[in-house]
C-alpha cells in the first residue's frame, strides 16, 4: 500500500534542500515533480525541478481533470498530476508530494490517509535572510513572500508533523525519521532499538508534542505584522 507524504513550507524555508537530501537516503520513495506555468530559475531544467508548461497547456490539463491538486501561487499555476500516484502504486513505492498549503488541503480532502509535514523556519528574521541570500527575487517579491509566509504558517495546526528547519543535518534526520516511522507503524514490526529511536524522533515532531517550541516562532511573525514590529 502506497503511503502519501505531503510536505509544505513557506518559500525560503529550506524545503527543497531537505527533500533533495532525503530522496537520496530513503529507499522506495517516489517524488512528484509538479507542473508549473512559471519560468525556470537559475539552473532549473524541465523534468527535474518542475515540468514547465504554458498556461494554455496547464488549463487544458485542468479541463481534462488530470490534477490531484492545483493552485495559483504568485500569479503562476502549480499542480500535481494524478498519474504520479498511479505510477507509485504500480511500482509499490511511497510518494512524496512537495506542495503548498492550498494544494495540501486539496490532497487531504481527496486522500485523508495522507501524512502531512510542515517545514517551519526558525523565525521570521532567518526566513528573510534566506530569501535575500537566494538573490532570485526583487525586494517587492521578497516582501510579498514574507507576507504569504505569515499566512501559510497560520495553517500549521492542519499538519500532522512540524519540522523546525534550524540545523540542516538534524532536520534531515528528523524528516527521515518521520517517513520511516510511518512505514514501521504500517508494517507492525518495531522490534529493534533503532526502530524505537526512529519512532521517538518522529514523535518529537508531532504537532501535539512541539507546540511549545513553536510559540517564539509564531510570535516573531506576529510581531512583524503589527505596526512597529520590525
Amino acid at each position: 500500500m502506497t503511503t502519501v507524504y505531503i510536505i509544505s513550507a513557506p518559500s525560503g524555508s529550506g524545503k527543497s534542500t531537505l527533500v533533495d537530501k532525503v530522496r537520496k537516503l530513503v529507499p522506495d520513495l517516489d517524488f512528484s515533480i509538479s507542473y508549473t506555468t512559471r519560468s525556470p530559475r537559475g539552473n532549473e531544467q524541465n523534468g527535474q525541478e518542475y515540468f514547465f508548461v504554458s498556461r494554455e497547456e496547464f488549463q487544458q490539463m485542468v479541463r481534462r481533470d488530470e490534477f490531484l491538486e492545483y493552485a495559483d501561487v504568485f500569479g503562476n499555476y502549480y499542480g500535481t498530476a494524478k498519474s504520479v500516484l498511479r505510477q507509485a502504486e504500480e511500482r509499490g513505492k511511497d510518494l512524496l508530494l512537495d506542495i503548498d498549503v492550498q494544494g495540501a488541503e486539496q490532497i487531504k480532502g481527496k486522500l485523508p490517509s495522507a501524512l502531512s509535514i510542515f517545514i517551519m523556519p526558525p523565525d521570521r528574521k532567518t526566513l528573510e535572510s534566506r530569501l535575500r541570500k537566494r538573490s532570485l527575487d526583487a525586494e517587492g517579491v521578497i516582501q510579498r513572500r514574507l507576507v504569504t509566509a505569515s499566512r501559510e504558517i497560520e495553517n500549521y495546526q492542519k499538519y500532522d508533523y512540524i519540522l523546525i528547519n534550524d540545523r540542516l543535518e538534524e532536520s534531515i534526520e528528523a524528516l527521515m525519521a518521520i517517513l520511516l516511522a510511518e512505514r514501521l507503524k504500517r508494517s507492525g514490526v518495531q522490534g529493534s532499538a533503532h526502530d524505537a529511536e526512529t519512532l521517538a524522533k518522529a514523535e518529537g515532531c508531532r504537532l501535539s508534542n512541539i507546540r511549545e517550541r513553536l510559540q517564539p516562532i509564531l510570535a516573531s511573525f506576529a510581531a512583524a505584522a503589527t505596526p512597529g514590529g520590525r
